[in-house]
């Protein structure tokens, strides 16, 4: 059975303020969660309609009408879980590092995350104004992405200062990606969805790429974030294979 304490905390988690006061995050879904407990996450708590057969004090049952309560999903997939927030690891600069500049998106960093992962990004850095990556709809769409991907937030532009590697902002009027010759290692530069990349971060990219149009009309302003992240870190990649 549900207590108020629970509920109210539970809650509290929507807010990134909380989630930072308290050091936890929500993630919902039988599948993520599974993900989630199979991994070094420590689990705080999962609320259940069906048991994960776990430590007893970290788990308890509910019924659907009490996770309605609790859940963040307009329709909530028979269990919450509070996880605790990891520390963040030591960013590997000797390898290839993806870096957000202000992207506001939860499903576009979800995304990310989990290109990250595909791709064997092991370092995802954010800008201290980009989307928290435990924001609930963020972890639902990383779909367990999260736990092999060291994100960092930080002062972008200081950590591009202080980097002693090769900078590739995107920008449209860089060079073609598919021309390009790209090494295995640096720091891929991903802008707001709206305004791109900002001025201050543009001055420190070393090279400027880009992905070219190709329909007929040119009419297409931008490509989604998440989708230029995919083409571009295939094209990194397939240079390094």
């Amino acid at each position: 059975m549900l207590t108020k304490s629970q509920i109210k905390l539970i809650t509290s988690l929507k807010q990134k303020k909380y989630r930072q006061q308290e050091g936890l995050f929500v993630a919902e879904g039988l599948k993520t969660i599974k993900e989630l407990l199979n991994s070094s996450l420590q689990l705080y708590h999962v609320f259940t309609t069906t048991s994960f057969q776990i430590n007893d004090e970290a788990e308890t049952i509910i019924t659907e009408k009490e996770l309605k309560k609790i859940s963040f999903l307009t329709t909530p997939n028979k269990a919450l879980a509070v996880f605790k927030i990891p520390e963040t690891r030591k960013i590997n600069t000797n390898s290839l590092i993806v870096a957000l500049d202000d992207v506001r998106d939860p499903g576009n960093l979800g995304t990310i995350i989990r290109l990250c992962d595909w791709f064997g990004v092991v370092d995802l850095v954010c800008s201290n104004a980009t989307v928290d990556c435990y924001n609930p709809k963020v972890i639902q769409a990383t779909m367990g992405s999260i736990t092999r991907v060291n994100i960092s937030y930080l002062h972008l532009e200081n950590f591009l200062k202080e980097t002693n590697t090769a900078v590739f902002g995107t920008f449209m009027d860089g060079e073609n990606v598919y021309k390009s010759q790209l090494p295995n290692k640096g720091v891929l530069v991903l802008g707001n969805e709206a305004n791109g990349v900002s001025t201050a971060i543009e001055a420190l990219a070393s090279k400027r790429i880009s992905i070219p149009r190709f329909g007929q009309l040119q009419a297409t302003e931008s490509l989604n974030v998440a989708t230029a992240t995919a083409i571009l870190l295939s094209e990194f990649k397939r240079e390094s294979v």
